[in-house]
Parts: structure tokens; sequence; C-alpha cells
């Protein structure tokens, strides 16, 4: 099944601690394999998990339930010559905080997905890339 839709790393810690019940119709929705998270979105969340002291086991727990209903879409070739390209585009934006949504951003173009956030701002002028946010239904 091709996905049709890629959740970013906002979005997942947005899900795990309120899941909000807009989102939950959205997912309603959708079929298994329509929505992914990116390969580097789940190097983030182990890595929130990670730091996460005496509430890791609890954190844990919803990441891995997270992804009982969420395929994890590798980063592949394409995403990375998709990168190269989205941040020479951008290099006046060039900042350690935005280094891991560019590649997010790189790996939904390269699959030709929307990438689904809670923060819109983070991925403004990205050329070819649909966002949506499920949280305020736009």
């Amino acid at each position: 099944m091709t996905p049709q839709y890629m959740l970013d790393t906002n979005i997942c810690i947005y899900l795990m601690k309120h899941q909000p019940p807009q989102v939950r119709a959205r997912f309603a929705m959708c079929f298994v394999g329509d929505v992914v998270i990116s390969a580097i979105t789940l190097a983030e969340l182990e890595f929130g998990v990670a730091c996460s002291g005496e509430a890791q086991s609890a954190n844990q727990g919803h990441l891995d339930s997270l992804l009982e209903d969420i395929l994890v879409a590798p980063f592949e070739a394409r995403a990375a010559r998709a990168y190269g390209r989205l941040r020479a585009a951008h290099r006046a934006r060039d900042k350690k905080k935005d280094a891991l949504d560019k590649l997010i951003a790189s790996h939904a173009l390269s699959l030709g997905v929307t990438l689904v956030t809670n923060n819109e701002a983070d991925f403004l002028g990205f050329v070819g890339l649909t966002v949506e946010n499920w949280v305020n239904n736009h």
C-alpha cells in the first residue's frame, strides 16, 4: 500500500500526550499503510523517550502503541537526494533546529505524501511540500 500521509515528530508527540478526538477521526478515515512516519521521526521520538527520566517506561509504551498502527518509512537514497536539493534551496534557513525538519520534509517530498504537523511554521516555504494540520483541521 502506498502511503498518503507522513506524520512529523511534533504531531506524534501531541498524539501520544493528548490523543485528540479530531485526529482520531482523521485516522478513522485512513487505511493501514496510509499514514507513516519517517525513520528520522522515529529516531527523534526514541531520543525523547531515552531522555525522559522517570517517565521513560510510560513514554516507551506510548510510542510502542503509536507504532502498532503507523508504519515507519525507511529514509532511502531518493529521500537523501531530495534532501540535498531542499537544503541547498534553503541555505539561508540553515539552523541546527531546522536540520531534522528538512530531513523529514525531504522524505515526505520523495514519497509524494502530505506532511501532517501541528506546527506548520516549521515547514513553510518548502516548494512542492503539502502540509496539513489535523489538530486545527486545516
